[in-house]
């Protein structure tokens, strides 16, 4: 990332006055009692059962009332849809169980749970390319190392993850609760959202114009459908077995309408809380192979947005300043968001 784009991102977040002092008062370094022969220890400050640590300084003065969306652990969910892999999780003892060092290993498929689905993910099916044209086999299965970080071949990482990494997805958030725009009145959900049922561009514009949002180039679309809020219902027996059963899935509808109406507003991006971004599965071409193979947009898929949709609906602001680092893996296929939304 430029220079230029990390003084930017500083002066944007110095205008959201980020700079408030924190809530608690904290004692100087030397005001700490000692551990042992260790200067400094505090524990206790936040509590006796605090398990965030300094993190506790991240104060919603601080972070100007930010609102978290989708921040959730690689394990989830622990039996992922389209037969994807298990994440796993590891713990090492680095000297001995009874030795205070620790290591972990993750081993994830950057599509089992919150993702951005990157342009390797998804080409044009039919013709074998990915975005610009690039053949598929230039991208082949397997392994990818670099015994010299200093001399990498371009084409391995072409088309890779770490783009979007290095540049950061940073921008105006534009929310649209479709759960909320179909239940405010006391109505059930027309849809349930493990079945499939494709969400019309109507619907999505009736939504915007209910909440007051007026979409602007360059906005990151974020859609709430219902899939957390329904597998967060689900008893464990349930949501195990979605893992292992034909998908279906509400989701955006597979058009020619939806297809206009996400590139005439030139949104840079666009996610929802479902598995699929569309409709699933397919009546029609994938609008994946659009999305991704064509344009060269990120689609996002299982963003937890319930907490985001609380936080909208008290604030009545549907807007706000989204934040998203992808894993910097160079030549990846994806990557977990790391996602969080400021207002």
């Amino acid at each position: 990332m430029t220079l230029k784009r990390l003084q930017s991102f500083s002066s944007h977040l110095a205008s959201l006055n980020m700079t408030d002092s924190p809530d608690k008062v904290l004692p100087e370094f030397d005001q700490l009692p000692p551990f042992h022969d260790f200067k400094g220890c505090a524990w206790g400050l936040w509590g006796p059962e605090d398990q965030l640590g300094t993190i506790n300084l991240l104060t919603e003065k601080v972070v100007a009332r930010a609102a978290q969306e989708e921040i959730k652990p690689v394990q989830f969910p622990e039996k992922p849809m389209f037969h994807r892999k298990s994440p796993s999780v590891v713990i090492l003892a680095n000297y001995g169980e009874e030795t205070a060092s620790r290591d972990d290993e993750l081993h994830i498929n950057t599509q089992s749970g919150s993702q951005w689905d990157g342009m390797k993910h998804f080409g044009v099916l039919e013709h074998g390319v990915h975005y610009n044209n690039n053949p598929a086999t230039s991208f082949p299965p397997g392994p990818i190392s670099f015994a010299d970080p200093l001399n990498i071949d371009p084409q391995v990482i072409k088309l890779g993850i770490q783009n979007w990494a290095q540049h950061g997805i940073c921008g105006r958030g534009c929310f649209l609760d479709l759960v909320e725009f179909y239940t405010s009145t006391g109505s059930p959900l027309p849809y349930d959202p493990i079945s499939t049922h494709g969400i019309p561009v109507a619907d999505l514009e009736a939504c915007a114009k209910k909440q007051g949002v007026k979409f602007r180039h360059a906005d990151i679309l974020i859609l709430r459908i219902g899939f957390i809020q329904k597998y967060m219902s689900l008893s464990q027996s349930a949501k195990d077995e979605l893992g292992g059963k034909p998908e279906t899935l509400a989701g955006i509808e597979q058009s020619e309408d939806m297809k206009r109406f996400l590139w005439n507003n030139h949104f840079a991006t666009v996610a929802s809380d479902q598995p699929a971004l569309e409709s699933w599965p397919p009546k029609g071409p994938h609008l994946h192979q659009t999305l991704l193979g064509l344009w060269g947009m990120p689609i996002g898929e299982m963003f937890d947005l319930e907490a985001l949709s609380k936080t909208c609906k008290e604030t009545g602001r549907y807007t706000f300043f989204f934040s998203s680092w992808p894993l910097n893996v160079l030549g990846g296929v994806g990557s977990p968001p790391n996602a969080a939304a400021y207002f």
